[in-house]
């Protein structure tokens, strides 16, 4: 998958700005400030539906207007051409058009553009409490199985509207029981989906990650996880169920007491370790960031191995903090994904101009202030 063509308007500090990217690799630079990051964020936008960067769409539009669009034109093996548009009005919110077709659902968009961003906030995953490992499971998985997105998407309703339950009756217990029954059974029917889909994926993920932790760091240390769910060993989608409704059954006070849902997959875990050492509390610096870089670079061949269509790759600003080995280790293992990449620098120095020619396919973006050229 590649996009061929982006505008931008009024996105950020593009108030109007156009470029065709190249079909396989693309370097922006510039400035801190100068907007090469507003230039990938607009392509999240239009994989996603949504930001990398910014919590939420309202502070995306340029100061000086209330709206934005971002307009993309992109070409794959399924689809030979198509393309995407994402709005954002101030009072209207945000939509999403395919061919100018409004989406009725944003999360129609996932995985119509699979996309990878490696960017420094990526740390997070590594040092970070349980939630971020989760949603960067989530949304590994979502962007291959439409079907995991759906379950994900209706396992939150449910645990919402089985919560709103619980934290608003006030009779008997017994008749509390009964009325949780319905939403039991639609909790253990897709949370069970969701647990065996995320163990299957963490199976074939983690060669990946193995693969390529020795590749970036060049250390001997192996990187394993440990997925931790409400039971040690899952064997099958009965077994887990079977045992999904035991643990509500002698949960059930301590969720009346507390109010919510204690059992689930909203509650997983997954730990990272390094040889026998868990990375969270006992790695250094150094091993969070080569750690967090192996677990995106494995989403990106895990990716290729997994769908038709070639995933796009982003590298923000990932290479102030490395020394120039390992620079270009990473932009040597890039060279083996054949799909289009994006990678944003504030400065030229680990890179080669001879790489970025028309006749090799690569392109090179400065940006300032919002402009945007093609440096020859």
């Amino acid at each position: 998958m590649r996009i061929n063509r982006l505008k931008l308007t009024n996105f950020r500090n593009h108030e109007a700005t156009e470029i065709i990217p190249a079909p396989f690799l693309n370097l922006i630079t510039g400035s801190n400030g100068a907007g090469k990051t507003n230039i990938v964020d607009a392509i999240h936008y239009l994989c996603m539906s949504r930001s990398f960067v910014a919590s939420s769409d309202q502070y995306v539009a340029h100061h000086e207007h209330k709206y934005f669009m971002i307009d993309g034109d992109f070409e794959g093996e399924i689809r030979s051409s198509f393309k995407v548009s994402c709005s954002y009005s101030r009072g209207d919110g945000k939509k999403i058009f395919v061919n100018d077709s409004p989406l009725e659902r944003l999360s129609d968009l996932i995985g119509m553009v699979p996309v990878v961003v490696l960017s420094p906030e990526d740390l997070k995953l590594t040092s970070d409490g349980p939630a971020e490992r989760r949603s960067f499971l989530d949304g590994l998985i979502s962007q291959i199985s439409p079907k995991y997105l759906r379950d994900l998407i209706a396992y939150r309703k449910i645990r919402r509207q089985r919560n709103k339950l619980l934290q608003e009756y006030r009779g008997p217990l017994s008749e509390l029981a009964t009325y949780l029954e319905p939403w039991n059974n639609q909790l253990v029917e897709k949370g069970s989906s969701i647990i065996m889909k995320r163990s299957d994926v963490l199976n074939r993920f983690k060669r990946y990650l193995a693969v390529q932790y020795r590749t970036i760091s060049e250390f001997n240390l192996e990187p394993k996880l440990e997925y931790q769910t409400i039971t040690d060993s899952v064997e099958s989608v009965e077994q887990v169920k079977e045992l999904y409704r035991k643990l509500l059954e002698e949960n059930f006070e301590k969720e009346a007491e507390r109010e919510q849902t204690l059992i689930g997959p909203h509650r997983d875990e997954i730990v990272f370790y390094l040889g026998d050492m868990e990375l969270r509390n006992f790695g250094s610096q150094g091993q969070h960031r080569l750690y967090s870089m192996a677990l995106k670079m494995a989403q990106l061949f895990y990716y290729s191995d997994e769908l038709d269509d070639l995933p796009i790759m982003i590298l923000d600003d990932v290479f102030g903090n490395l020394d120039q080995q390992k620079t270009d280790i990473i932009t040597e293992t890039l060279t083996l994904h054949k799909g289009q990449i994006f990678i944003t620098s504030a400065n030229d120095r680990p890179f080669n101009a001879d790489q970025f020619s028309e006749d090799n396919g690569n392109k090179w973006f400065q940006v300032q202030d919002g402009n945007v050229k093609e440096k020859s």
